[in-house]
């Protein structure tokens, strides 16, 4: 929209008019928000550092970014998943410039203005590791347009650079556009603008209304947490407010930052046509609740090929109850830390009710001794202990095999020992990891009645449904732990060591003969001892 297209000024238009005023000539907004369309000026107005707009299709999402990139800001990226989709943004911001003057593409695809002394860049990352490309590269607005198609870990290294070096009070913004999430993937966005979003939400927020936050936690584990406007420091992963600014460097220090949430739908902007009305009217249920409404929970659906339903996981989260006396401890599964980003996770299994994870930082963990005392504390029962022995879980591993523990070692990888098993459908198993993860799957099937109840957790939820399968030679195939890190960007840690825990090994006095009765003779050392069979 241009100026002279403005009529029937209201006390918004007048005083966004005021704003125009102010600035120099060769600053004058080449867009302006239309004034009817009030979401799409509440957003474009909004002071948060962080604003999410959406919903329904249609309402002016990828105008807004391109309004703020040429009118707000000096140094923008505009950013798509995939790079393809960026074409029709980039023809649109040269049209209302009404030149093609400055615009590189290739490998630059960047739009230099010098006459206003701006830049906008634009990106793609389509895969994970991408976003290390524009590492160090500084922006005073980055735009995620579709925000759901890009993953969590991405989006957080590339906020990293959100910054201003070149304007003097320039402000620094990220815009995140989208419509309600096509699957589980882009259902973060449920819960970074959660206070929005999620009705259940423990202090929902009004749509425009700010709220503050900080990010705790390192790597692949950080969570956002709502917190009062001012300064805090980070002290064990947990916001402190009453501290002495004496007793830390300003670098600790730290300024939560704002955060909005603005729904719009197409009845919003005036300037779709009635097709495009009618065209999103005829769309089946739920695409057309989501895309005409912007219903964020209709037909949230997992992929069909998910090997656990996140609606079975769900269930079985409702029914845990905590316990002050539990049953016997029948088993226990561990995931050692790959890293200093990383957790080592225990997850503790009482017949089918499962304990609260056991969560230990990888620097907490620096070796298998330190972890196995953690595993010895937590023990009961004389439990079985599961370990994934690929990599970094060896060494644990063997520090609890010499301590004549029973402790299980599981290869993952492996097919040893699986020519006997088969999913109650019949197929067998690649490999010891689809055995554990399908294991799990028929264990939360309502179908099949179990019982099984697990503890209330965001990130047990979401590793539990993060794998796929696939058949391969009429066997069954989860996905590998590498694959899982490639599409989703994260490890499902949290649910193999659900699964791991959910492996049934028989108790060592089960194997014990009456002949050894009193003599001190541990199976363990049994030539041909193999718990797994």
């Amino acid at each position: 929209m241009f100026l002279d297209q403005y009529h029937k000024l209201t006390n918004k238009e007048l005083e966004l008019q005021e704003l125009v005023s102010r600035l120099p000539p060769q600053r004058l907004p080449r867009w302006l928000p239309d004034p009817d369309n009030h979401p799409q000026m509440a957003a474009y107005l909004s002071e948060a550092t962080v604003v999410g707009f959406g919903g329904a299709a249609g309402g002016g999402k990828s105008d807004l970014g391109i309004g703020k990139a040429l009118n707000q800001h000096s140094d923008s990226m505009i950013m798509r998943r995939i790079g393809t989709e960026l074409q029709p943004i980039i023809e649109r911001i040269l049209t209302l410039r009404g030149t093609r003057d400055g615009y590189a593409g290739g490998n630059v695809n960047m739009l230099r203005m010098p006459e206003t002394n701006q830049n906008i860049t634009f990106g793609a990352v389509p895969n994970l590791g991408d976003e290390q490309k524009y590492q160090g590269h500084p922006h005073d607005l980055k735009v995620y347009d579709e925000a759901t198609n890009f993953l969590l870990r991405q989006i957080r290294f590339l906020s990293t650079w959100l910054r201003n070096t070149r304007v003097p009070g320039q402000i620094c913004e990220q815009l995140f556009t989208f419509n309600p999430p096509q699957d589980a993937e882009g259902r973060w966005v449920l819960e970074y603008f959660a206070p929005w979003l999620d009705p259940q939400y423990k202090n929902p927020a009004a749509h425009g209304e700010l709220r503050w936050f900080v990010t705790v936690g390192m790597g692949r584990e950080q969570v956002d947490i709502e917190v009062p406007n001012q300064p805090c420091v980070i002290i064990d992963n947990a916001p402190v407010f009453d501290f002495d600014p004496k007793e830390y460097s300003p670098v600790q220090i730290i300024k939560p930052q704002s955060r909005t949430f603005i729904g719009s739908r197409v009845t919003d902007n005036k300037y779709q046509s009635a097709e495009y009305m009618a065209q999103l009217q005829s769309l089946p249920e739920p695409l057309r609740s989501q895309m005409l409404n912007g219903d964020f929970f209709a037909g949230l659906e997992d992929s069909e090929w998910q090997v656990i339903p996140t609606a079975w996981i769900d269930a079985a989260m409702q029914r845990w109850q905590p316990r002050e006396r539990k049953p016997l401890m029948d088993g226990m599964g561990v995931d050692v830390a790959r890293g200093g980003q990383d957790n080592s996770i225990i997850m503790r299994r009482h017949d089918n009710w499962y304990d609260e994870p056991l969560v230990y930082p990888g620097t907490a963990t620096p070796n298998g001794y330190t972890l196995m005392a953690l595993i010895v504390a937590a023990l009961r029962n004389d439990a079985p202990v599961h370990i994934d022995v690929v990599g970094v879980g060896g060494s644990p591993f063997d520090f609890l095999k010499i301590a004549k523990f029973h402790v299980v070692g599981v290869n993952a990888g492996a097919s040893v020992g699986l020519e006997g098993f088969r999913s109650q459908g019949g197929m067998g198993f690649v490999n010891w990891k689809s055995y554990l993860w399908w294991s799990m799957r028929e264990d939360l099937d309502p179908a099949n009645n179990r019982g099984v109840a697990l503890p209330p957790s965001k990130e047990l939820a979401r590793d539990l449904a993060a794998p796929l399968w696939k058949p391969q030679g009429g066997k069954i195939r989860v996905e590998s732990r590498e694959d899982i890190i490639k599409r989703i960007g994260r490890s499902p840690d949290w649910g193999s060591a659900c699964v791991l825990a959910r492996l049934t090994t028989p108790r060592i006095e089960q194997f014990q003969r009456k002949t050894d009765a009193g003599q001190g003779h541990n199976p363990l050392d049994a030539a041909g001892y193999d718990p797994l069979a």
